[in-house]
């Protein structure tokens, strides 16, 4: 990645200077609590860099999906607490995005400040397909750190977004790739062009419509294609195979006849399931081979056989890539799959094969099932940038980092 790094904008002096970050922090809440502090342990390294070093910290993020308004429960005051505690100084929370007390507050810091700004999807002109609503918020943005101030891009999750606080205010600004984001990058340079063979990838989730793009691009490229999760039973469906109440995306079951035509040797899905009698906790659920799914039933995850056949298939990998759940993995009765085939990728890892976690829901799979994190090469925290990355398309945040 031909683009300056936060160690050149260290090396070049920030005492004094005003450094806005973006970061990703959009954590998962229960409430006010958050369930997944993942995002803010991994952001916490530039940001403590650019404090320690005597930056003014202004720092944007955003969180869910407000509709372009303040919205309370997308309030940003639970990260600031708990970035505040990783870091172990205060972290101040501005109560708006760019407004009066945003502006006071950047006034006001000294050297060493973090101030954290209100959620920026809380503003409409950041998600604006209007190139100049965008810009005019990138412009109020910059005024927070001043004429001297640079930009520093560390929210992986969202460069893959031609949005004001990750693309526009590039275009303002001297601006350099946070430790999360050169890092990231290095390690998806190496699945797309340097991979180690054999090289395999495990695809879940619920939707094949989601990960189709990625099978394509990928399925000429690996030697084994795992699939699992609630995609599963699209795949299942175009050979023939009645999926009872299981997730199935009808339009999808042609193209998965194309896939599994073409590449047939390559793509493994489930040979036994297992099914509910309802989406819950506390469902009845039972194992069956994939031909004895019942009516008015829903397969929840893969079964024991099929873990078994994918870990043999993982087994002698030297390059893994994994994207999605096998199951239901939040109810613990489905979330057995996700486990097997996670400690499948932790056993292949410790035999020297370089692995790599793709964000999103199998990076908080591996949290929530107690997994060792540091079983894995590596553990993204963009799964919708990771997967543009891999079917080679631009991400606008990270092209302009380049410019």
């Amino acid at each position: 990645m031909a683009v300056q790094t936060l160690k050149d904008l260290l090396d070049a002096g920030v005492e004094g200077r005003g450094v806005l970050v973006r970061s990703d922090l959009n954590v998962p809440l229960d409430g006010a609590t958050i369930t997944d502090p993942g995002r803010i342990v991994a952001s916490a390294p530039t940001i403590k860099a650019l404090a320690e070093a005597g930056a003014k910290v202004v720092v944007t993020a955003h969180l869910g999906r407000p509709k372009g308004e303040p919205d309370p429960k997308f309030s940003l005051a639970p990260v600031a607490a708990k970035l505040g505690e990783v870091l172990g100084r205060n972290v101040q929370l501005a109560g708006d995005v760019v407004g009066q007390d945003a502006l006071a507050r950047s006034e006001g810091l000294t050297d060493g400040d973090i101030l954290l700004l209100e959620n920026i999807r809380f503003d409409p002109r950041e998600t604006s397909k209007d190139d100049a609503e965008r810009l005019a918020l990138a412009r109020d943005l910059v005024e927070l750190v001043g004429d001297d101030g640079a930009f520093v891009s560390d929210g992986f999750g969202v460069v893959h977004r031609k949005q004001a606080s990750v693309y526009d205010v590039a275009t303002l600004l001297p601006h350099y790739a946070g430790t999360l984001v050169a890092a990231e990058v290095e390690v998806l340079a190496r699945l797309s062009a340097d991979s180690e063979r054999p090289y395999a990838v495990v695809l879940g989730g619920s939707k094949v419509s989601d990960k189709l793009a990625v099978i394509e691009a990928l399925a000429p490229k690996v030697d084994t294609l795992v699939i699992g999760g609630g995609m599963c039973f699209t795949f299942l469906a175009a050979q023939g195979i009645s999926v009872g109440n299981s997730l199935l995306e009808e339009s999808m079951i042609e193209t998965c006849k194309g896939l599994l035509d073409q590449f047939g040797d390559v793509i493994h899905i489930p040979q036994d399931v297992v099914i509910a009698d309802s989406f819950s906790a506390d469902a009845e659920a039972k194992t069956v081979p994939v031909t004895e799914i019942e009516d008015g039933w829903m397969g929840l995850d893969i079964g024991p056989e099929s873990v078994a056949r994918f870990a043999h298939h993982l087994a002698g990998a030297k390059t893994v890539f994994w994207n999605g759940p096998m199951g239901v993995f939040e109810f613990a009765k489905f979330a057995d799959g996700t486990k097997g085939v996670a400690e499948a990728i932790i056993e292949a890892t410790g035999k020297g094969a370089f692995s790599v976690v793709g964000g999103g829901d199998s990076a908080a799979a591996v949290r929530l099932l107690g997994l060792p994190e540091d079983g894995f090469s590596h553990i993204s925290t963009g799964g919708g940038a990771s997967l543009e990355y891999l079917e080679g398309k631009e991400l606008p945040g990270i092209a302009v980092l380049e410019g």
